[in-house]
């Protein structure tokens, strides 16, 4: 997975691996858009670490962020559907971003300003 989404390959989309988030560490983060995405193994199956899990994300959510879930299968068996939902959701997130983001003009500074020669 990280072969796909390291240096912007996924689209100019920048994720970190193994970030910290609070008290968890996310597999891959992209912090522009507070994007999450988790890969599980088998272990995610058994109860305990669903309930674990469930707890983890509920926390994620709480920070603001948007969790991706994926199972190790889907990623080698279906790879192009996989990334279709990471940027189907990433253009979600920077639609619903610049909605909610005021769209101030910055003025320019004057021809000059700041020149020191």
């Amino acid at each position: 997975m990280w072969q796909m989404l390291r240096g912007g390959r996924l689209e100019g989309i920048k994720f970190r691996r193994q970030s910290p988030i609070g008290i968890f560490i996310a597999d891959f983060h992209c912090r522009e858009l507070n994007l999450v995405v988790e890969l599980d193994g088998q272990i995610h199956g058994g109860p305990r670490q669903s309930a674990h899990d469930e707890n983890r994300d509920a926390y994620l959510r709480s920070l603001g962020c948007t969790i991706l879930r994926f199972s190790n299968s889907e990623i080698f068996e279906n790879r192009e559907t996989v990334l279709s939902k990471i940027l189907e959701t990433a253009a979600n997130l920077r639609q619903v971003r610049s909605s909610q983001s005021p769209s101030h003009a910055s003025p320019l500074a004057r021809q000059g300003e700041g020149d020191r020669g």
